[in-house]
């Protein structure tokens, strides 16, 4: 690990491996908060590094200090599942893994819930992070496959890590946008046909709303991407993304349809799915919205968002019954989700069920009240209208 000033969630982090790992290494690039003792309090050798922007400088500095023959990567923020570790124990195990992908949750996130990451990769001497923001060790594991080709890049199909720095309150904290445009901009300089970074300083342009550059260099990323299909998903992905933001849609659903049909690990394409439902359903397309949101929830039978949205497409398709059983298949996995207690009142509502009707809308407001107070006086006024309350 290399850290700075993460005492709030270093202690999650360290405890959901240090049953699992021999060793934990944590470079420190300059804490001002208890970071470093906390590391050591959980049995983690501590080592220090002068910050010099640029994380993949960090990350080798970190390197040097392991001793076992495979290497885990996390961030703080990041914390490893329990129900991985027997499959990862049996992938390490092999003879023919120098790395494996690893399939991350973004807990929180807007956007896509999954990402795929190299986190776990063998102790050889040639592995190195490259590029100053995404640190990867991707390229020089290439070059090594080259030279040995006896060597394989495997992955573990399920939820490996959690990550939660994706969420807006975490990136707005840590001013996270600046930090990783200043970076990637310097490394595009010299690199202006790489496809990754053309896909994440893009993505980043459109996030952040320069979305005219955003394009330009998500669309010279899909020209330059070669056999990489992850990266060719991320192209199309947020060129998706970009032509919702200037509503486009058409052209918005033309690369989610691309991004769709790449031969990538299933979980990866929930958000592309996901969005091109959203869209369809916009476009008076129910079906094939329809089609996209069952896909979501065949991928990932807990995507709580794929429920609520196949709900409003079974209410706007009059299927009363089957949009009551997506609304309590949503609220089962987030019983704080408002809008699924206040439509699922709606349709009881439609169906004659005045009293749990009633029940529904009350635990509507009272979410409502908590998240949303302005739509909560909405709902009770709309009630007392329909006098129901």
């Amino acid at each position: 690990m290399i850290v700075k000033n993460e005492a709030a969630t270093l202690p999650k982090c360290l405890s959901s491996v240090r049953k699992v790992v021999n060793e934990m290494v944590v470079l420190d690039t300059g804490s001002i908060d208890r970071t470093p003792n906390i590391a050591q309090q959980l049995g983690a050798k501590v080592h220090h590094f002068k910050w010099c922007n640029d994380f993949s400088a960090a990350r080798n500095a970190a390197l040097k200090y392991v001793t076992g023959d495979w290497i885990l990567v996390l961030d703080a923020d990041e914390t490893l599942t329990p129900a991985i570790v027997p499959q990862l124990r049996e992938a390490i195990a092999r003879d023919e893994y120098l790395l494996i992908n690893l399939v991350r949750h973004e807990v929180g996130a807007e956007q896509s819930p999954y990402s795929l990451v190299s986190r776990l990769f063998r102790n050889h001497p040639d592995i190195r992070f490259d590029r100053p923001y995404h640190a990867l060790v991707d390229d020089s594991v290439s070059a090594i496959l080259t030279k040995e080709p006896h060597w394989q890049v495997g992955y573990l199909p399920g939820v490996a890590l959690l990550h939660v720095g994706y969420q807006k309150s975490a990136i707005a904290q840590n001013n996270k946008y600046a930090k990783a445009a200043t970076a990637m901009e310097g490394f595009l300089a010299t690199h202006p046909d790489d496809p990754y970074v053309c896909s994440k300083l893009g993505a980043l342009y459109v996030e952040t709303g320069k979305i005219t550059q955003g394009m330009e260099l998500l669309r010279h990323g899909i020209t330059a991407v070669e056999e990489n299909y992850d990266i060719l998903y991320e192209l199309h992905y947020h060129l998706g993304i970009a032509y919702s933001r200037l509503q486009k849609s058409p052209q918005a659903i033309s690369h989610y349809q691309a991004a769709i049909k790449l031969p990538i690990y299933p979980m990866l394409k929930l958000g592309a799915y996901n969005n091109l439902g959203n869209l369809l359903k916009a476009a008076g397309d129910l079906n094939g919205a329809k089609t996209a949101y069952a896909t979501t929830l065949k991928i990932d039978p807990t995507f709580v968002v794929g429920h609520y949205n196949l709900a409003m497409i079974f209410k706007a398709l009059g299927l009363f019954t089957d949009a009551i059983a997506c609304y309590q298949n949503a609220i089962g996995l987030n019983p704080n989700y408002a809008e699924a207690y206040q439509n699922l009142g709606v349709v009881l509502l439609k169906i004659g069920n005045h009293q749990d009707s009633l029940t529904a809308f009350r635990k509507a407001i009272a979410l409502h009240e908590r998240y949303n107070p302005e739509e909560a006086n909405r709902l009770r006024q709309g009630l007392r209208e329909m006098e129901l309350m």
